[in-house]
């Protein structure tokens, strides 16, 4: 069953308690007017006794005495009743009733207090309805006026109606206001409670409407808020989740793809050297210049063997241990410049000129090891493979967190083609051409690295 929306059950709650209380207190000053009026008639009548009981204690006869001398009510009905509750006198019958009246509610009050009325009766004597008003006199004597129920009368006991519009229509503005009151508060209710069903069900945020500038208002943006920067902050480390399961599986796949090319690798030296000692215990009495021959290539192969092991494990360093690796304030002009001299013999041997063109001053905080690697790598990588005549190191001005330095050679170049995968590890633009200069195809991935590591 659907039910109404939250804003009109909470406007029936309030409509009702308004209601029922409004009621209540129109019933209220219902009865106390209707209380005060007859209060009133009935002080009018007791003024009206008390007058007729002094005619009486005079020696006036009841029946001598005009009431309408005393008051201007209409038709007034006279009762004189004695201690012992017979009625001996009644302006309004032939023969008076034989019933004893004590037990009547205005006598007995008026036997007890002095005075009493009642409201309204029917009288068996004159089949009328009556309003009755007694007082009792000094000698016991009860003197009873009555005045008969007609349309005058009721008018003037009833309540008076204006009270009760003017009542009634308070009663419907506060309803109107409530009814607005209650849709603002229960429009946010209702929002609160369609936001709280979307984020069971995972939905994300769509309600950007503001909320109303009251304490509920501000309560539910805040829950809003808080919920965003809940969802924001899952959204974030689930990407984080996934970039660290994408990093984790593309170091298996590079470590996987490195575990081959070492395999690969390692193959071409180590066959090459089994390949020498087989020969050499096959054939002991081979010719010492031959002999010395295949002792040299074991042993090149051999040092191949040493520096592709060595290369290995910087990558492997590097990545596993970066945050391990130590770093010094190094002047890198300086260590440059000794790079160079190490390398310019082989350089030289090759027909290469080494050019360097850097500032007095090149401040950084890197590791020494990882800097030499970087600049051996590139420089002897032109010596090897560019073919060229000249290696010209220069800078160019960073920002205040990095330096630009650039290895550039006057050789043949690489292709556009090699360029994506230059520094991957392995790869080489002449494969031939490399393995037989002897070099490891980790060169330029170990500066790569290093620069990364660095920043």
């Amino acid at each position: 069953m659907h039910r109404p929306p939250y804003h009109l059950r909470l406007f029936f709650w309030l409509a009702g308690y308004s209601l029922l209380l409004a009621g209540c207190f129109l019933l209220f000053q219902y009865e106390r007017e209707k209380q005060f009026k007859a209060d009133t008639l009935d002080s009018q009548l007791q003024l009206v006794n008390k007058a007729i009981i002094k005619e009486i204690d005079r020696g006036i006869p009841a029946d001598s005495i005009r009431i309408s001398d005393f008051v201007e009510l209409g038709n007034v009905r006279l009762s004189i009743i004695d201690s012992s509750g017979k009625v001996v006198y009644d302006n309004t019958l032939d023969s008076l009733p034989n019933k004893n009246h004590l037990k009547r509610k205005e006598i007995w009050d008026a036997g007890i207090l002095g005075k009493g009325y009642t409201l309204r009766r029917h009288s068996e004597s004159t089949g009328e309805t009556y309003f009755y008003s007694a007082t009792r006199g000094n000698n016991g004597m009860i003197v009873r006026t009555a005045i008969p129920y007609s349309v005058p009368l009721s008018e003037m006991l009833n309540t008076d109606m204006g009270f009760l519009w003017v009542m009634g229509g308070i009663t419907i503005l506060m309803g109107f206001f409530g009814f607005l009151s209650t849709r603002r508060i229960g429009k946010t209710v209702t929002r609160l409670n369609h936001f709280a069903k979307n984020i069971r069900q995972g939905g994300k945020i769509s309600d950007c409407k503001p909320f109303p500038h009251d304490e509920l208002g501000e309560i539910s943006a805040t829950i809003v808020r808080l919920y965003a920067e809940l969802q924001s902050a899952q959204l974030q480390r689930d990407r984080e989740h996934q970039d660290a399961l994408f990093q984790q599986k593309e170091k298996e796949r590079i470590k996987k793809r490195l575990t081959n090319n070492i395999n690969h690798e390692l193959k071409t030296p180590v066959a090459a050297i089994q390949g020498c000692l087989e020969t050499l215990l096959d054939h002991p009495d081979i010719d010492p210049a031959m002999q010395r021959e295949f002792l040299t290539r074991a042993l090149g192969n051999a040092g191949r063997l040493k520096r592709l092991l060595a290369d290995v494990s910087l990558i492997t360093r590097m990545e596993d241990g970066s945050e391990n690796i130590l770093r010094q304030p190094l002047n890198l002009r300086e260590l440059i410049l000794e790079v160079c001299s190490d390398m310019r013999p082989d350089a030289e041997a090759k027909g290469f000129e080494l050019a360097v063109n850097l500032p007095s001053e090149i401040p950084v905080t890197a590791n020494e090891a990882l800097m030499i690697s970087i600049f051996s790598n590139l420089i002897s990588n032109a010596i090897t493979y560019s073919g060229g005549s000249k290696i010209t190191i220069t800078s160019r001005p960073g920002t205040n967190s990095t330096v630009t330095i650039n290895v550039s050679d006057n050789g043949c170049g690489v292709g556009e083609e090699h360029l994506p995968k230059l520094f991957e590890r392995f790869y080489r633009v002449d494969k031939g051409r490399s393995r037989a200069s002897g070099g490891t195809g980790l060169g330029l991935a170990i500066v790569k690295n290093a620069v990364i590591l660095h920043n």
